[in-house]
């Protein structure tokens, strides 16, 4: 059998290779992408996983009904400020 890969190169893998037209990052329960990462990895806790590559910058998480979105760091959506925003339309 072929060398397994690390959870980077499995999460980018599957960002790029489960998405759906149109859309650049995955939905971590509809794509299957929580149940294939605990089936390649004997049962590891996809969400210790991600949550530890997002804060060393090499994945992006967007909260989502129903789960997050993963995207990879060049494509993710920009996220606007919303305090500021929100202080903004205040007039404050």
């Amino acid at each position: 059998m072929a060398e397994k890969l690390s959870h980077e190169e499995f999460i980018k893998k599957a960002i790029v290779s489960l998405r759906k037209e149109g859309y650049k990052g995955i939905h971590t329960v509809y794509s299957g992408f929580n149940t294939a990462f605990k089936k390649y990895f004997d049962g590891e806790d996809p969400i210790k996983v991600t949550t530890q590559l997002a804060a060393e910058s090499k994945i992006v998480i967007r909260p989502v009904k129903g789960g997050v979105m993963l995207y990879l760091p060049e494509e993710a959506p920009k996220t606007a400020n919303v305090g500021d925003e929100a202080l903004k339309k205040m007039g404050l």
